[in-house]
């Protein structure tokens, strides 16, 4: 952590304990660590998937959204899976136009994508994860 003694006369911060007289640097830099902290949490990823039954497309879209989240999530992901036969009236929350839909909740913007997810370039593109 940098030490801030010879540009803010009185600022007593050397480790991680709050400095005595806080100033606009150390406030920023406090919003700073905070704000890493946010993204850290928002790492993770909420996923919901909208499907009709165990029809051979759903079961399709299901695994290939596994291993997508399995390759490039790192177990940093949960999956919802919201049967439309079921539940009717839940797709009207996420105005669920056709199905299977992808609907990621977290980390903002919330996006969707239509079908079974098997073009995984595209998939990726849509919930914008990066390679790697």
């Amino acid at each position: 952590m940098p030490h801030y003694k010879s540009h803010w006369p009185g600022c007593e911060r050397r480790t991680k304990a709050v400095c005595t007289r806080p100033h606009m640097l150390c406030l920023r830099e406090d919003a700073m660590q905070q704000k890493k902290g946010k993204q850290k949490k928002s790492e993770m990823w909420y996923l919901r998937l909208y499907v009709a039954g165990q029809t051979p497309h759903s079961l399709k879209a299901f695994d290939n959204l596994k291993s997508i989240c399995k390759e490039h999530l790192n177990g940093k992901y949960q999956i919802e899976i919201i049967d439309l036969l079921k539940h009717p009236k839940l797709a009207k929350g996420d105005q669920i136009l056709a199905i299977p839909t992808l609907v990621r909740k977290l980390p903002p913007p919330l996006k969707k994508i239509i079908g079974n997810l098997s073009d995984k370039e595209r998939v990726l593109v849509g919930l914008n994860i990066r390679p790697g």
